[in-house]
């Protein structure tokens, strides 16, 4: 983690470099129609947590040591007896990152988790939900360095939404190959 005063390297990025090309790209006339990260989600569903509950618990305390914040503990709305679920149980965690802890978990997951997770070939590049949001799964949440190995004995699977206020798809796409985000190429440039 940064210190408090200093700015996270990937923020320095986006201000130096990002909104330079982004506006060369799209011809942006107005500093404020630019798209930049607004916010990062980071959900854990914990289905086995319906048989011990403190596995929800657990759940949220890795995901605040990936975070570098303290993650909630999500809770059933309604009771659906088909999967054993009972109304205020705890079924997983998540936690929302704005501002320089945000910059800080992009560049964590960029430059360190990624390139660890098996067999990764790359993003999917359709994984936009058509208003510049993007959302991925990992599989495996060791793959955080700030998860000791050791330590776990349940490996999770989380959800990861970064979400934009770019206007379309190929806007927040543009935007987060910017940050190193590694989407396949563009066709046009692959022939």
């Amino acid at each position: 983690m940064a210190n408090s005063d200093q700015e996270p390297r990937l923020k320095k990025h986006y201000n130096d470099n990002v909104r330079k090309a982004m506006q060369d790209k799209f011809g942006y006339k107005n500093p404020m129609q630019m798209p930049r990260v607004e916010k990062i989600v980071l959900n854990m569903g914990i289905g086995e947590s319906t048989a011990d509950s403190k596995k929800a618990s657990v759940a949220a305390e890795d995901l605040t040591l990936i975070a570098g914040q303290k993650a909630m503990v999500t809770r059933a709305k309604k009771s659906i007896a088909g999967f054993k679920v009972r109304e205020e149980m705890p079924l997983g965690a998540k936690v929302t990152l704005r501002g320089n802890q945000m910059y800080e978990f992009m560049d964590r997951l960029v430059t360190i988790a990624l390139p660890r997770v098996r067999d990764f070939r790359g993003l999917n590049p359709k994984s936009f939900d058509g208003r510049g949001n993007f959302a991925m799964g990992v599989k495996e949440h060791i793959v955080f360095p700030e998860i000791d190995y050791d330590k776990v004995d349940q490996i999770w699977g989380m959800d990861v939404i970064v979400c934009t206020t770019a206007e379309s798809d190929d806007e927040a796409r543009e935007l987060l190959r910017a940050f190193n985000f590694p989407f396949p190429a563009p066709k046009e440039e692959a022939a």
